[in-house]
């Protein structure tokens, strides 16, 4: 089977009654879970994303709680499991601030729990890994937007 591309099935979708659409979309979310967040974040948490943020500040919160911090190959583990889950949840979102707080929500998160960073290269570069997403996220803001992220960055270094 041949994929057929965005314009294609864009312009079918605006051919079909809203029924037969209603129902495409609900198989859609019947395959996949990112399917049901991406549809759930657009249709209940996309109008108020200073909240959608803090939800999915208090997720990740919930995760941190399950790090193993007495051996850090399982602290490892667990943080990149909630940088992946993060990045799913960023990606929803079309905010530019929505990216830089949840990440540095994450970085807190990491100097919270106290690791010696430098024992384990590989916690190490996830930590920067994130800094430096944060950066790139920074640059693509508005100036004056930039100015405060700019700041809660520098407090974690």
């Amino acid at each position: 089977m041949k994929t057929a591309s965005l314009k294609e099935i864009k312009t079918e979708l605006e051919n079909l009654p809203p029924a037969i659409l209603l129902d495409l979309c609900l198989k859609l979310t019947k395959f996949k879970k990112e399917n049901k967040e991406l549809l759930t974040y657009l249709l209940f948490e996309a109008h108020d994303e200073k909240s959608y943020v803090q939800s999915v500040k208090e997720i990740l919160d919930e995760l941190f709680l399950t790090v193993n911090k007495t051996q850090l190959y399982f602290a490892k583990k667990t943080i990149r499991k909630i940088v992946r889950i993060a990045n799913r949840y960023i990606k929803y979102s079309n905010s530019k601030t929505t990216e830089p707080d949840i990440l540095l929500h994450i970085c807190e998160k990491i100097n919270e729990l106290n690791l010696n960073l430098q024992k384990n290269t590989a916690l190490q570069n996830i930590y920067f890994s994130q800094i430096k997403k944060i950066r790139k996220a920074i640059d693509l803001m508005h100036e004056e937007e930039q100015y405060d992220y700019l700041k809660m960055l520098e407090n974690l270094d």
